[in-house]
């Protein structure tokens, strides 16, 4: 199954969600330089996770993301909301 414009896969109601949220952080991060390049000025978003599997063994996940990116990420959240909301 696949989302709207995506070619990733959705999970739907029959999948099995295996680890459990246990914290969340974030920060925004400038790169300003980096050894190919003086002037990089390159903002990001790096996300920090804390999640539990079904063992109760908790893991550290981290992803970091472009403007763009997040952009995505947070239309895509407000999405679930507004659906939740109907619920």
């Amino acid at each position: 199954m696949e989302g709207p414009g995506s070619r990733e896969p959705m999970l739907d109601a029959k999948s099995e969600v295996t680890d459990q949220l246990i914290d969340l952080q974030w920060k925004l991060g400038m790169a300003v330089s980096s050894d190919s390049c003086r002037s990089l000025k390159y903002p990001y978003v790096a996300v920090m996770l804390k999640v539990a599997d079904h063992s109760g063994h908790v893991k550290n996940k981290s992803f970091e993301m472009t403007i763009p990116q997040f952009q995505n990420f947070y239309r895509q959240f407000k999405e679930i909301a507004a659906v939740i909301e109907t619920v």
